[in-house]
């Protein structure tokens, strides 16, 4: 057995910036099945850097204080205080906080502690294709993304 206070656990944001407060719950606790981190959003901020999939997990945003908006592919989704959404494995959706109140939340994922980043996939704009379209992504040894379009495999590294 574990056990750990939210406040302890280190500060880590995305390499974006798109968030000031996460913090990796199931990194601190070792976990080996699922992922669970904490998140507070200022407005403005996100979850993620924009719409993606997991194709090897799905993800689960429990909002604790305030309203997510969530774009999918089927539309807009606003999630409430007390409010869960799931994601199935392959559904893209980008959750931030457009709303004038920080947001308390967490995001889990499963199966797994942690994605493979060869199985995420974001949707973003291609200068070179001049079309929104799905890129893989990877990390960087310098802790940046790099992003590589689908279609014609040009890459962008962002952070």
């Amino acid at each position: 057995m574990e056990k750990i206070a939210i406040d302890d656990v280190d500060v880590e944001v995305n390499p974006m910036e798109v968030h000031s407060v996460r913090r990796p719950i199931s990194a601190a606790l070792g976990f080996t099945d699922f992922a669970m981190n904490y998140f507070e959003l200022e407005p403005g901020e996100s979850f993620s850097g924009g719409m993606h999939t997991h194709y090897d997990q799905e993800e689960v945003f429990y909002v604790q204080e305030g309203t997510v908006t969530f774009d999918t592919e089927d539309g807009e989704v606003t999630v409430e205080e007390d409010e869960v959404i799931r994601f199935a494995p392959g559904e893209f959706q980008t959750g931030y906080n457009d709303s004038d109140d920080r947001v308390v939340g967490f995001a889990f994922g499963a199966p797994g502690a942690q994605h493979d980043w060869n199985e995420l996939e974001s949707l973003v704009y291609c200068r070179h294709c001049e079309a929104e379209l799905g890129h893989g992504l990877e990390l960087t040894d310098e802790g940046a993304f790099r992003l590589t379009c689908t279609e014609c495999e040009n890459s962008v590294t962002l952070g």
